[in-house]
């Protein structure tokens, strides 16, 4: 009788209350890629996890790129994620207080997708560094445009 009053897409499992959300405003393909790496790292899957979430920051990071006709930052850094992220902390893309955590993603994400050595706990450092960039990158952004864009309607004569 159910299925005749909804719509089931999939079942509903553990993983859906051990996976964590993804962050707020992000693109489409951002934010799928985001689940299905929190998906693999809920269910124990830490090599995918750590791949799945070396993809996402590949992604989330190389529409901060300078056009490809400027001479820096060069081909090495534009390929390569370990590089790139550096990169864009020294040139101001990325805030500094990330650039600690973000050792992690050369290390372990190659290892993720190379090596296939990742635990929990290098999936989890993986997960806690794509969750702050993307933060920062795009939630905390569009955050302060919603708030901006409130207070300019509040502060709008009210029309008679």
């Amino acid at each position: 009788i159910a299925n005749a009053l909804f719509l089931v897409e999939r079942p509903i499992s553990l993983k859906d209350q051990a996976s964590r959300p993804p962050p707020d405003f992000l693109p489409d393909a951002l934010r799928e890629q985001f689940s299905e790496a929190a998906t693999c790292l809920a269910i124990g899957c830490f090599n995918a996890a750590a791949a799945m979430f070396r993809l996402c920051l590949d992604t989330a990071t190389r529409q901060f790129l300078p056009d490809d006709s400027l001479p820096e930052p060069n081909r090495t850094v534009r390929r390569d994620l370990g590089r790139r992220i550096p990169w864009l902390i020294d040139n101001g893309h990325i805030p500094e207080a990330l650039r600690e955590l973000s050792h992690c993603v050369r290390e372990d994400g190659n290892d993720g997708a190379h090596a296939g050595t990742i635990g929990v706990a290098e999936a989890e450092d993986l997960a806690d560094f794509t969750t702050a960039l993307l933060e920062r990158l795009f939630t905390e952004p569009a955050k302060l445009a919603e708030a901006a864009r409130r207070r300019d309607e509040r502060r709008k004569p009210p029309t008679s």
